[in-house]
């Protein structure tokens, strides 16, 4: 069964053929073990820190780990300062990554936004759930077809990797939708993913959760975000909706690959981090920041994507975990304090 081997390592693509340091390449496992932070836990409001300080925090981490969607960019735009930032962080020597829960683009994709928006920003540092898909498919030595709810960005990894698909756009619904036969399933299909999905449909949960209906099936799933972060009062739902629909209606439970997970966890700790000198920046506490925690990183959550101020002061009040380290409006902010 597949089921028993989630945490084997197999680099595929350019994490295994990449020779240079710069790159998220497998290394010899270590152990991720808390230690001495700076502000560990402290939800320490890092505008309120002395020069000293400030300074002292820029020192205490050699590589920095951050989301992308609320943190670098809200849908195309850059959120101002986050580029200087970033790209400050480099110019000091910082190893950098970029670890995204978005599915939608392939990793060259990814880094062809950042380059556009104003990040340095090459394919081997993004890892993205689309590509860790692939990257566990064919760790496991998968053969078989994926059913896939998603998009291109999923579609494209896979193909990368030689891992036949089906299902990506539009199935629309049908007067006769209930009519499907189990001849109008393919017999090759052995997985089903499930991605964010702008085309889904009531016949995408009929194909899934008949899919899955075979205990052989597998059922993978990228991340279970609730929302994507968005500027103003209109909410988009996440590929959170899409799993727990898929979930409920084939009454099985997905392996999420995406943060806060096992699985991204451990493909971290083979890229040799040391953790206590690792810095993870997010938008949201319950992936980013408690992906950081399970890991031993220092955390710094930013307030320009999924979390609000006031959300912080109940998380610092309440001692509601996972705790952040250090919390700034944006990220931008960091490279203000840095110059003043």
């Amino acid at each position: 069964m597949y089921f028993f081997r989630i945490l084997r390592l197999v680099p595929v693509g350019d994490c295994a053929a990449a020779t240079s340091t710069k790159g998220l390449q497998p290394r010899k496992s270590v152990s991720f073990s808390t230690s001495s932070i700076m502000f560990k836990s402290a939800v320490f409001n890092l505008e309120h820190a002395t020069g000293d300080q400030v300074q002292k925090f820029l020192d205490s981490f050699d590589t920095v780990l951050t989301d992308c969607d609320g943190v670098l960019w809200i849908d195309n735009n850059a959120i101002p300062g986050s580029a200087d930032t970033m790209n400050m962080l480099r110019e000091k020597g910082k190893r950098i990554f970029y670890v995204t829960n978005n599915s939608t683009k392939i990793r060259s994709e990814f880094a062809s936004k950042a380059q556009e928006l104003g990040f340095i920003a090459n394919s081997d540092e993004i890892l993205s759930t689309a590509y860790l898909v692939a990257h566990y498919l064919k760790g496991i030595g998968f053969t078989k077809k994926v059913y896939l709810i998603g998009s291109n960005g999923i579609a494209g990894e896979l193909t990368a990797v030689g891992i036949r698909h089906l299902g990506v756009g539009p199935d629309v619904v049908q007067p006769d939708f209930k009519s499907l036969k189990s001849t109008d399933l393919d017999p090759e299909v052995g997985a089903v993913v499930v991605g964010f999905d702008e085309h889904i449909s009531y016949p995408k949960f009929m194909k899934a959760a008949s899919y899955l209906s075979s205990d052989e099936c597998l059922f993978v799933a990228t991340n279970t975000d609730e929302r994507f972060p968005r500027a103003g009062s209109i909410v988009v739902p996440g590929t959170g909706t899409l799993v727990r629909a898929v979930e409920t209606c084939s009454e099985r439970k997905a392996l999420v690959l995406g943060k806060p997970h096992a699985y991204v966890r451990k493909y971290l700790e083979s890229c040799g981090l040391d953790p206590a000198r690792t810095l993870m920046i997010g938008d949201r506490c319950n992936t980013d920041i408690e992906l950081g925690v399970r890991c031993g990183f220092q955390t710094l959550l930013v307030l320009s994507g999924v979390t609000s101020e006031r959300e912080v002061e109940n998380i610092r009040s309440e001692k509601k975990h996972p705790l952040p380290d250090v919390v700034l409006p944006t990220l931008g902010d960091l490279l203000s304090l840095i110059q003043s």
